[in-house]
């Protein structure tokens, strides 16, 4: 009978612990499932911030619009109010690397003209800022010649690009 007793009190002492386990893994489950919906909530609101900042914009003029993605650093996003001459009249930028990043004033832009902006223009700026900007004028001057301005392909989808290019080049 002894024997049947400490068998019996082994099981539950087993059992409790396979209950603990599975406890600490619902709660580690629901606070990764938590930080998903809030982190989806944030963006949520950051993208609806810059859409209202966009279409704000959008009433003074055309926006012409540079980005400059961050992969371990802060992403830059530039926008620039111009009127039908080129000339900036607002200009803004998002940059940061967490998703509480806001629009804010860029400052030093204001009556110039997007096209004619030269590297001391920039001179205040950091590198993110000064790539995003160049590429706010490269995608202006594409859409007033009337060209299209080609979609940048996701991280993922280079890799791919990049695993096929390798593949045809060995065929070769």
């Amino acid at each position: 009978m002894s024997n049947f007793c400490y068998v019996w009190e082994k099981v539950q002492s087993d059992d409790k612990r396979e209950v603990m386990i599975m406890m600490e893994m619902l709660v580690l489950a629901l606070f990764i499932g938590g930080a998903f919906i809030i982190q989806q909530l944030l963006g949520f609101i950051q993208v609806k911030h810059f859409t209202n900042e966009f279409v704000a914009m959008r009433k003074k003029g055309k926006v012409a619009i540079g980005r400059r993605p961050g992969k371990f650093r802060a992403g830059t996003i530039v926008m620039f109010a111009i009127d039908k001459t080129g000339k900036i009249l607002e200009a803004k930028r998002l940059q940061g690397v967490t998703i509480m990043a806001r629009m804010k004033t860029l400052e030093g832009f204001k009556g110039k003209y997007l096209n004619r902006l030269t590297p001391s223009d920039m001179a205040h700026c950091n590198k993110l800022l000064r790539l995003a900007i160049e590429d706010a004028q490269k995608n202006y001057r594409t859409v007033i010649s009337g060209g299209v301005i080609p979609e940048k392909p996701s991280p993922f989808k280079s890799i791919l690009l990049k695993a096929e290019r390798m593949v045809t080049a060995k065929k070769s």
